[in-house]
């Protein structure tokens, strides 16, 4: 097995890292032992692992600074329109290699550390993932941010700074088992506190009205302090803003009212307040309607708009005065995206702000609300759909109960001027469900409160205007658009798969660009999994990947499936030439999601089975990916040859993993779901393996009604694997673990695994006969790395930039600072 090239000697010849000049070298060296001693306060004898990564995460900061200032300069000085990108969910990942790699800084750091004797790859991993966020609704907007930076937006991200992000994952005989993610503990060297910006966020109370309008009275607040991580554009010299928000008690908390001996107890409540920006929610594509949930959308929505409010005053040309007053401007000077219908509750709280503080009338009011905001849908799921029940919303935010309210009673005036006496259609438009407890449906709210509604990929635009927002659309046409999603290159090629941008690939052209990079990937990654894993792996084998969360309809169900069969075909016919495979499977389940979990031990429980095969050897082997992240991606997706993209038809709006295999040189075995239809249109259907039901093949299923038994009964493979998991064949201590699962798939399988399996299994049967041939697999690999271009989340931006904030991208740099300065 040759052994891959170190990597400090393959970072070497890879001219996109920037030079390594002396000059550059010596006063990175220098500042790296400045912060060591100042920033630090450690020598060369007493300094960690830790120290060092600090001293250099600083070091390469300061490169940050000037440029970040004088962006922030240059915008309060053009004052252009800006755009506030409002999530509850931000998944940055680590930041310092990304940030090298932005200011074109990476070899020069490489060499400095390696003349300091330090290994640069070792501190990068000292770093914490900074994981903000539950999977793809999260790294897409981390991804935005890039791309808003490096095209020369105005832009700033908004959200909350968790104490806690998505819980780290253990598996523990099998079972994963759940670990707080302390990430903050030894500090963040990307962050800087702005305790001047601090802004008060009011919970509870009651409303008054009276003569000068409606007061909000009798609230409890709640501070939010914003901390601002720097965004630096791809070699622009462009530093943008990522400002989350903290909850801090006021110093008076609960100490007005307080009796003699409760002074104490007041102080130790002070974590009630501070507990809304304790822990991000581990739930993906599932609404939790928890009062805490609601107190975070609210708190990142008030603290965001009086900030938005505030700037919009101000930048004025060269003057500190509140300069501003004229707010039907604001749709001119800003675009607010909502990320999900998580901040839905902008709407009625720039209603609020317009209508109480600034004595807007309601008409005004509602023209800048709309032109102001823009909803972006991320499912179609019905269990992700937030619908808050009213009496929370009544206790917790009385006046916005209100808003909400009178923005219906005017939206279903319309409605019903438009299609008199269509009272079922009012029933369905309204944004109150009736029942047995009233809700709030915020996606309609949305919808109705933004003059943009998209999906993200183009089959997931088509079925929102189809079936969930069809009244909706009939309505209203002109407000729904198509986003399709995109990844950001720097992060998922430039950062994580330097070798496939070698000039040494441009030499030797197409045959060592396909062979020798993927292959040193592999290897590197075979080392990773056998010092983690202890399995021995076959690092000819075709690496079989998906990484994701664990949901019943991204169907890791039926990639076991496969994996079971193919178990089963080489017990079979043991001599036979098989095709060599490790699979990967990996992602978190969210903590309440017990068939999520379950789905989890199953896998666990086939590679106990199959890794110990003595028949089956090395030629197929199961692992369960622990703890799948930001940062492990990084280091699989690059690694792979087989990209699993496997959902029921109709059920994932875009996936973005997808495109991220797609440009690393892996091929996509995958239905015609999300961007994976896009990704055929781009690189030739040929060039993907298609399987599977269409969206309308579900539909039709759907009609004649899905009986799992016929499939059952009528395919002797698939009955084998299922009696296989009834029976204890994969967990003889406990032969009835999975029956749950079984009875789920046999009687009320929603996603109709049964329904694709044989066509997946045809197809696993194509890619295995490609596989053999190295020279045909390495065609549509190409045809793949070049039709991704579409897939760059630049392209999405550069979209949404001109079709709905109402913005023009640029790829003009400003001139560099005087680092020294």
């Amino acid at each position: 097995m040759s052994k891959p090239l170190s990597d400090h000697d393959r970072k070497k010849q890879i001219s996109v890292r920037g030079l390594a000049g002396v000059e550059n070298v010596t006063e990175l060296k220098q500042n790296f032992n400045r912060h060591l001693h100042f920033t630090l306060v450690k020598d060369r004898n007493v300094a960690t692992k830790r120290d060092y990564y600090f001293a250099l995460a600083n070091t390469v900061r300061d490169h940050l600074i000037g440029r970040w200032i004088r962006t922030q300069q240059h915008y309060y000085e053009k004052d252009p329109k800006r755009v506030y990108y409002i999530s509850l969910e931000f998944y940055m990942g680590r930041t310092l290699q990304n940030t090298m790699v932005n200011l074109a800084l990476e070899n020069a750091c490489d060499e400095a550390m390696y003349q300091l004797g330090l290994d640069m790859e070792e501190l990068e991993d000292m770093e914490e993932d900074a994981g903000l966020g539950n999977g793809g609704l999260g790294r897409l907007a981390a991804c935005f941010l890039d791309s808003m930076a490096s095209l020369g937006l105005a832009a700033y991200g908004y959200g909350i700074r968790y104490e806690f992000g998505i819980f780290n994952q253990k598996i523990v005989n099998g079972w994963q088992v759940e670990e707080a993610d302390d990430w903050l503990r030894y500090g963040n060297p990307w962050e800087k506190a702005r305790p001047e910006y601090m802004r008060p966020v009011r919970f509870y109370g009651r409303t008054e009205h009276g003569p000068d309008g409606v007061k909000w009275v009798d609230a409890q607040v709640v501070l939010a302090l914003p901390y601002d991580t720097p965004v630096p554009g791809y070699r622009n010299n462009i530093v943008n803003t990522m400002r989350l928000w903290s909850a801090k008690a006021p110093c008076e908390f609960n100490l007005k009212d307080f009796n003699v001996g409760g002074y104490i107890q007041a102080v130790l409540d002070r974590n009630l307040a501070e507990n809304i920006s304790r822990v991000l929610y581990p739930n993906d594509n599932f609404f939790e309607g928890k009062e805490l949930r609601l107190k975070q959308e609210y708190f990142v929505v008030s603290a965001t708009l009086q900030d938005i409010i505030r700037r919009f005053k101000v930048s004025k040309f060269g003057s500190r005065e509140i300069a501003r007053t004229d707010f039907s401007k604001l749709p001119d000077k800003v675009a607010i995206q909502l990320n999900d219908t998580h901040p839905a509750m902008a709407i009625p709280e720039l209603m609020r702000v317009l209508v109480d503080e600034e004595k807007l009338s309601w008409d005004k009011a509602w023209d800048i609300c709309v032109r102001t905001c823009a909803y972006t849908n991320h499912t179609v799921l019905p269990e992700a759909l937030e619908r808050w029940p009213v009496d929370l919303f009544a206790h917790l935010l009385p006046r916005h109960l209100e808003i909400v309210y009178e923005i219906n009673r005017r939206h279903l005036e319309r409605v019903a001027a438009k299609y008199p006496g269509d009272n079922d259609r009012l029933r369905r438009m309204s944004l109150i469900e009736e029942g047995g407890q009233k809700r709030i449906n915020m996606a309609h709210l949305c919808i109705v409160g933004s003059h943009a509604v998209n999906g993200v990929a183009q089959i997931h635009s088509d079925i929102l205007k189809a079936t969930v927002f069809k009244d909706f659309y009939e309505m209203e046409p002109h407000k729904f658009q198509n986003k399709t999603n995109g990844i950001t290159p720097r992060r998922w090629l430039v950062m994580c798969n330097p070798g496939f941008l070698s000039p040494l690939c441009r030499c030797f052209g197409v045959f060592f660009l396909c062979f020798s990079v993927p292959q040193e990937n592999k290897l590197k990654f075979a080392v990773h999994l056998e010092e983690h894993y202890k399995v021995k792996i076959n690092p000819n084998s075709m690496f079989d990947i998906q990484v994701k969360r664990i949901h019943e309809y991204k169907r890791q169900l039926l990639n076991c499936l496969h994996i079971i069969t193919y178990f089963n075909r080489i017990k079979k016919e043991p001599n036979k030439q098989w095709t060599p495979r490790t699979v990967m499977i990996g992602g978190k389940a969210a903590p309440g999601y017990h068939t999520a979990k379950m789905i989890i031990r199953l896998i666990t429980a086939i590679g106990d089975v199959v890794n110990n095969d003595p028949v089956i050897g090395d030629r197929l082997k199961v692992i369960f990916l622990e703890n799948y992240r930001v940062t492990l991606a990084e280091k699989a997706i690059p690694a792979a040859d087989l990209s699993e993209q496997i959902s029921t038809a109709g059920t994932e709006a875009s996936g973005t993993g997808n495109m991220k295999f797609m440009l690393n040189g892996a091929l996509t075995i995958g239905t015609m779901d999300g961007a994976n239809v896009e990704m055929a249109e781009e690189a030739g259907e040929d060039n993907l393996f298609i399987f599977g039901m269409r969206v309308d093949d579900v539909d039709k299923l759907d009609m004649k009604g899905y009986h799992a038994e016929e499939y059952y009964n009528r395919l002797p493979e698939l009955k084998q694997a299922i009696d296989q998991i009834a029976g204890g064949f994969f967990s003889p201590k406990q032969p009835d673990l999975f029956k749950e699962i079984v009875n789920m798939l046999m009687h009320h399988d929603r996603f109709k695994v049964f329904a694709d399996y044989e066509d997946y299994i045809k197809c696993q049967e194509k890619v295995n006969a490609l596989y053999k041939n190295p020279k045909e697999w390495t065609k549509k690999v190409i045809y793949n790395i070049a039709g991704c271009g579409k897939f760059s989340s630049d392209r999405t931006i550069a979209q949404y930039a001109r079709e709905i904030w109402g913005m023009e991208p640029t790829l003009e740099k400003l001139p560099a600072p005087d680092d020294k300065q």
